[in-house]
């Protein structure tokens, strides 16, 4: 099943299942709570715009957490989950613009990923247990100021800018987290191409291992990690640029799309 939130034309935020070219089966009730999906389906054209899965309380976001990303990235690998936050500011929708920052413009990075959707209160769960406080998993864009990131030596500035998280566009319920492929296309040349059997640790790892540090609230968005291909490491680097478009497909997800903006574009 696929959760998708979305404006309609009264621009009012719902929650639906999206049925691609059928439209849209509205949920009643809260896909965090109690919900069902009811009979009442809007066509596409009643959809106004796909909306970010969530507005998160908090977004964590795992690093080095593909092996080939800390080798390309010359990082050894973690020994336990390497964790940073990003602002919850920094979320945006598909097809929303990627702004790249006045304070830091020259050096914005990609990394896609998937990305967990909480979808009930977690606190000091078991691996075992782990994927049952997990609604689905979705697209997501790490993007990141690597300007900052490096010469602030933490990550939270150089991973928040207003507009760092694109996220969706839509929340799968149903498919294995541990077993989908990641890519990333700049310009529509593939960036980055691989699974997430590569993760060092696993999606019911980094849950568990969550919540006995935090309580994870409902609509917590947990970005996994990212693959080898990211633009710093390359040789050219590569960094984005006003006019650039930036695709993230998560397999059984589908493709989160974002064009790129200088901020005074």
């Amino acid at each position: 099943m696929k959760i998708v939130r979305f404006l309609t034309i009264a621009n009012t935020p719902m929650y639906g299942v999206w049925e691609g070219e059928e439209g849209v089966r509205v949920i009643a009730g809260d896909p965090f709570g109690i919900w069902a999906v009811s009979d009442t389906r809007l066509r596409l054209e009643q959809v106004t715009r796909v909306l970010s899965p969530v507005e998160p309380p908090t977004i964590f976001a795992i690093g080095l957490n593909y092996r080939s990303h800390a080798e390309e990235a010359k990082g050894e690998v973690p020994e336990q989950p390497l964790i940073f936050i990003k602002a919850a500011s920094s979320i945006t929708s598909p097809d929303r613009p990627i702004i790249l920052p006045k304070a830091a413009p020259e050096k914005v990075d990609y990394e896609g990923e998937l990305a967990l959707v909480i979808g009930k209160t977690a606190f000091e769960v078991s691996e075992e247990d782990a994927l049952d406080y997990v609604l689905g998993y979705t697209a997501a864009n790490d993007v990141s100021s690597r300007d900052c990131q490096f010469g602030d030596q933490q990550w939270a500035r150089g991973k928040s800018f207003d507009s760092f998280c694109p996220a969706g566009p839509f929340i799968q319920t149903e498919k294995d987290p541990d077993h989908v492929r990641v890519t990333t296309r700049l310009n529509e040349e593939t960036m980055q191409d691989s699974n997430t059997e590569d993760m060092v640790f696993s999606c019911r790892q980094l849950v568990s291992y969550l919540s006995h540090q935090f309580t994870l609230y409902p609509k917590t968005l947990i970005l996994t990690g990212t693959p080898e291909g990211v633009g710093f490491a390359r040789d050219p680097s590569v960094y984005l640029k006003d006019g650039d478009r930036l695709e993230v497909e998560v397999e059984g997800v589908g493709v989160l799309s974002n064009n790129v903006f200088a901020a005074d574009g």
